[in-house]
C-alpha cells in the first residue's frame, strides 16, 4: 500500500511532516492559508504536484470556516490567497497553473447571476477536491506509459535496473508518484531488478524518502551518494535514468532537483536513456526555454547542517540553488499522463492536447 502524505476530509487536512522522515512519522494540521503556505515552504510537504494540492486545499479548508455571503468579497480573497500560495515555492509551476485555473472560476462563478454564493463556494470547493483523485489517475498513467517506453527501448524480457533522483513517489503527489510511479509500474509486472536511489544533497530527499518508499514497497533497491553516479554507470549496466520535474519548458528544458543536470551529462556519456516523468500542468508554455525558469534558493543552513550538526566549517560562504535546468538535448522522452514526447516536439503536441 503506498504512503499517504495527504490526507483529508472536508473541512479537514492534515499532511505528513516529511522533515521528520524517516525516523518519525507525524501529520500535521493545516487549518488554513497561512498554515498551508508554512509547510510548503519549510518543504514538510514537497514534490510539485502535492505542493499544488496542499496549496489549494488549504485554501478549501479556509473557506469552509468563511461565512461570507457576498460573491465578490470572496472572488477577491480567494485571488490575493492563491496568489500568495504561488509565493511559498515560486520554481514548482503546477501550483501557478492551478491557481490561474481556479481564479478563472471564481471570476466565472461571481459573475454568473444564477449562482448564489452558497453554490459559488461549493462549486469552487469541489473543485479543488478533484485535484486530489485526478493527480493519482494522472501518476499512474504516467507508471504507464513510462514503463512500457522503457521495456520497449529495452527489447526482450528481461529485467531493468532504474536510477532516480530526489523525491516523485507518493510523498510528492497525492499518491503512486510521477517517477517513482514508472518504477512501482515496473516492479507491478516483475520487470524490476534493481533500483537505485541517490541521496540528493544538500536536503536528502533521496536517503530520507525514496529509500522510505522503496523498502515500504519492498522493491529491492540500493542507495549511492550523489557523487557516485558516474562509476555505478560504469560499474553496473543501468537500463534507464528517471526522474520528476518541477517545471519544463515549451523547448523542453526542464528544471528538476539541484544534481539532475549533471546525472543527464552523465547517463549521455554512457548512452543510458534519461527520461522526465510529470504531469502535463507542469509544462509551462510560456517559457520559451530553460533560461527563463526562475530557480529558487534555499538557506546557507541546509548545507552546513544536518538536523543541528554543523558539518561545515563555520563562517563559509554556500550557493544553494534549490534546481537545475536540464537541457532538453539531454533529454530522451517527456513522459506524462497522455503519452512520451520528444522533449523538442513539445510546442506542436502541448497545444493540441490542451484543446
Amino acid at each position: 500500500m503506498s504512503l499517504e502524505s495527504i490526507k483529508y476530509k472536508r473541512g479537514n487536512l492534515e499532511i505528513l511532516d516529511q522533515l521528520l522522515l524517516p525516523i518519525h512519522t507525524r501529520y500535521v494540521k493545516v487549518q488554513g492559508v497561512e498554515d498551508g503556505w508554512k509547510v510548503i515552504n519549510k518543504m514538510q510537504v514537497r514534490g510539485a504536484p502535492a505542493i499544488a494540492i496542499v496549496g489549494c486545499l488549504s485554501l478549501a479548508v479556509e473557506l469552509l470556516k468563511d461565512n461570507s455571503s457576498d460573491k465578490k468579497i470572496m472572488r477577491q480573497e480567494i485571488e490575493g490567497k492563491l496568489n500568495y500560495l504561488v509565493s511559498a515555492r515560486p520554481t514548482a509551476v503546477n501550483i501557478k497553473l492551478a491557481a490561474d485555473k481556479l481564479i478563472t472560476l471564481a471570476n466565472d462563478l461571481s459573475a454568473d447571476e444564477n449562482v448564489s454564493p452558497d453554490d459559488f463556494k461549493e462549486r469552487f470547493i469541489s473543485s479543488i477536491e478533484s485535484m486530489l483523485t485526478k493527480d493519482i489517475e494522472d501518476n499512474k498513467a504516467i507508471g504507464r506509459f513510462g514503463c512500457e517506453a522503457i521495456l520497449k527501448n529495452l527489447g526482450g524480457d528481461g529485467l531493468v535496473r532504474i536510477l532516480t533522483h530526489c523525491n516523485t513517489g507518493s510523498l510528492a503527489t497525492a499518491g503512486y508518484g510521477t517517477a517513482l510511479g514508472v518504477i512501482r509500474c515496473l516492479y507491478e509486472r516483475k520487470r524490476i531488478e534493481h533500483v537505485y536511489c541517490t541521496e540528493t544533497r544538500p536536503y536528502n530527499q533521496g536517503a530520507r524518502l525514496t529509500a522510505y518508499e522503496l523498502v515500504h514497497e519492498k522493491i529491492p533497491a540500493t542507495l549511492v551518494v550523489d557523487s557516485m553516479v558516474s562509476a555505478l554507470m560504469h560499474a553496473r549496466k543501468i537500463t534507464a535514468v528517471v526522474v520528476g520535474a518541477d517545471r519544463v519548458a515549451a523547448n523542453g528544458d526542464t528544471a528538476n532537483k539541484i544534481g539532475t543536470y549533471q546525472i543527464a551529462i552523465v547517463a549521455k556519456y554512457h548512452e543510458v536513456p534519461f527520461y522526465v516523468a510529470a504531469p502535463l500542468t507542469s509544462i509551462d508554455m510560456s517559457l520559451t526555454s530553460g533560461e527563463r525558469i526562475k530557480i529558487e534558493e534555499r538557506p546557507d543552513r541546509e548545507m552546513t547542517h544536518i538536523g543541528e550538526h554543523r558539518i561545515a566549517a563555520a563562517g563559509i560562504k554556500c550557493w544553494n540553488p534549490s534546481f537545475d535546468v536540464t537541457p532538453a538535448s539531454l533529454i530522451t522522452g517527456i513522459i506524462t499522463e497522455r503519452g512520451v514526447f520528444d522533449p523538442d516536439k513539445l510546442k506542436e503536441i502541448i497545444p493540441k492536447l490542451s484543446n
